[in-house]
């Protein structure tokens, strides 16, 4: 019996941490984004295709577009410009980020493999590509919670791209409606 009540006071001091408790209305429920402290991108790590850890250090000094996707959605023509952009700029220190995320609508479903060999069938990329990850909500990836610290604002839809200068710090955020001219000239500007 004694047990039992330590177990429930730990309980409940544990649910009292995470700003829960037993009669929470999970309807009424808001999560905030937890803040994220990080000098650069270059501090983060993700999760790629196979699951394993990849730290974004290892872009460490190239001119990076971080860019949520998804393969059945009204802009998923974009990989084409995406492709062309990437291959124009690779040899001077640009990289596409890839990150499918079905967030919206449930337009990037399957696992890794079938969104890969989709985007690669269809699309031709050869830029890195990213695990599925989450952009907005409790569930956000860290990396996610950082860049809309720096350019402010919920993800509201697939392919909004943040654009990352050589030192890894976010100089522009591109809504997905955003003229691939435009983006591409502030690409060439941080070359």
């Amino acid at each position: 019996m004694k047990y039992s009540k330590v177990i429930m006071l730990l309980a409940a001091v544990a649910l009292s941490a995470m700003g829960c408790s037993k009669d929470d209305d999970k309807t009424q429920a808001v999560v905030q984004e937890p803040e994220v402290v990080a000098d650069n991108i270059y501090q983060f790590k993700v999760l790629d295709g196979q699951g394993d850890s990849v730290s974004l250090s290892t872009y460490a000094g190239q001119v990076l577009l971080v860019v949520n996707t998804a393969t059945q959605c009204g802009y998923t023509p974009q990989y084409e410009d995406l492709e062309r952009i990437y291959e124009a700029y690779r040899d001077s220190g640009f990289t596409v980020l890839d990150f499918p995320c079905n967030q919206f609508g449930g337009q990037a479903p399957g696992s890794y493999d079938d969104i890969h060999g989709f985007c690669t069938g269809e699309y031709n990329i050869s830029f890195p590509q990213f695990a599925k990850i989450n952009v907005n909500g409790s569930s956000a990836s860290p990396l996610y919670v950082w860049l809309k610290e720096k350019k402010p604002g919920e993800i509201q839809w697939n392919f909004t791209k943040f654009l990352i200068d050589r030192e890894g710090n976010v100089v522009r955020r591109f809504e997905p409606n955003a003229n691939m001219t435009v983006m591409e000239n502030a690409i060439k500007n941080q070359l």
